[in-house]
């Protein structure tokens, strides 16, 4: 079972967005989420999308590590 904290459930995405790109890392958790809400068609604006991709991006190029908790 994957626990997480209640505020983390209460970000909005774009507030995760900016907690991600301000803290550098992000938790199993919190990319499950930004995964979901892409692949969902979430309401996001084009901004929040390119700021998801820009993330994912940073994963990928390892300039952003996927943290367990």
């Amino acid at each position: 079972m994957v626990r997480t904290s209640q505020s983390k459930l209460n970000l909005t995405i774009p507030q995760l967005i900016d907690k991600i790109l301000t803290v550098g890392e992000i938790t199993r958790q919190e990319h499950l989420q930004l995964t979901s809400a892409i692949l969902s068609d979430f309401n996001l604006t084009d901004d929040d999308r390119r700021q998801i991709n820009r993330i994912f991006d940073h994963i990928q190029m390892r300039r952003m590590k996927i943290i367990d908790l």
